[in-house]
């Protein structure tokens, strides 16, 4: 078993560590928030005053922070871990940021002997809690298998998509394509209902067709029709729809790069800003079915 610094205890992070300490890691954590120290520690694991000292002397450090100016900082800032970290630790990054933020931590870390990952997830905060993420890692063939038995500990599927900023280019992918899915459900069930369908058997009806997808499978965004998702529980908690902002605007930029065309992306980014601008930031991202419920009830 490993000796891990855990650093970002939110939505994610903090089930993220609780599970490594249940597969026997000794785990030591930093997070700004007070609270999220606490529950940790009721986990299991030890709590530390900063980042560094959360790192220091530890075999693998794990980083789980909201957006790429947050994983310089911590990296790369006056007080960054690449000025700390010896040569002999893995650190793994499962934040979502741009493929090139990743990149350029990981050729600091090159520079310095460290081994480093780019390892963002999938899966939600309940795949969080269940240790069933999936890990989409960037890096090379050394670090993954390396990093394999640490990920077993919080994840079920763990894939190997290329070199470094690879996961992060699988996952904006794979979030974008999520934002779509969630829209279109969205979009489907209000013109149901707008018709007179019950939403639950509709999405039954749904499932077992040809519209069948996740964001409808397990994620149900009609209040009510599914138990245990957000939407059953006026949107709290979940992924924000902030945060999907984030990865989409990651998305759109990257486009733009590498002048690919991205019109039903492009289209899901502004309807997540909207829904943004309207006060629902804070909420999870299936709370977009609030920009059509109204006209449908």
């Amino acid at each position: 078993m490993a000796k891990i610094g855990f650093i970002g205890l939110g939505n994610m992070g903090g089930p993220m560590a609780a599970n490594l300490v249940k597969a026997g890691h000794e785990v030591t954590v930093f997070d700004l928030s007070q609270a999220a120290l606490d529950h940790a520690v009721e986990a299991g694991a030890a709590a530390a005053a900063s980042a560094q000292v959360a790192a220091a002397d530890k075999e693998c450090v794990i980083t789980m922070l909201p957006a790429g100016q947050h994983v310089e900082a911590v990296y790369l800032g006056e007080d960054g871990l690449m000025n700390s970290l010896s040569r002999q630790t893995l650190v793994i990054d499962s934040s979502t940021i741009a493929p090139e933020t990743a990149r350029k931590v990981a050729a600091v870390a090159a520079e310095k002997g460290i081994t480093f990952l780019d390892a963002p997830v999938s899966g939600g905060v309940g795949g969080a809690k269940a240790g069933t993420l999936t890990f989409i890692c960037g890096g090379d063939d050394a670090g993954f298998e390396r990093a394999r038995p640490i990920l077993d500990g919080m994840g079920k599927n763990i894939f190997h998509a290329g070199d470094h900023g690879a996961g992060q280019v699988a996952k904006i992918c794979n979030n974008m394509l999520l934002a779509i899915l969630m829209s279109g459900t969205c979009e489907a069930l209000a013109l149901g209902v707008k018709n007179g369908l019950d939403p639950a058997v509709l999405s039954e009806i749904m499932k077992q067709s040809s519209g069948g997808n996740w964001a409808l499978n397990v994620y149900n965004p009609w209040p009510g029709v599914m138990d245990g998702v957000p939407a059953s529980r006026d949107y709290e908690g979940g992924f924000l729809v902030n945060l999907m902002n984030k990865d989409l605007g990651l998305a759109f930029d990257n486009a733009i790069k590498n002048q690919a065309a991205i019109p039903m992306g492009a289209l899901a980014r502004n309807l997540f800003s909207l829904h943004a601008v309207k006060g629902n930031g804070t909420l999870d991202f299936s709370s977009i079915q609030r920009l059509f419920l109204e006209d449908s009830q």
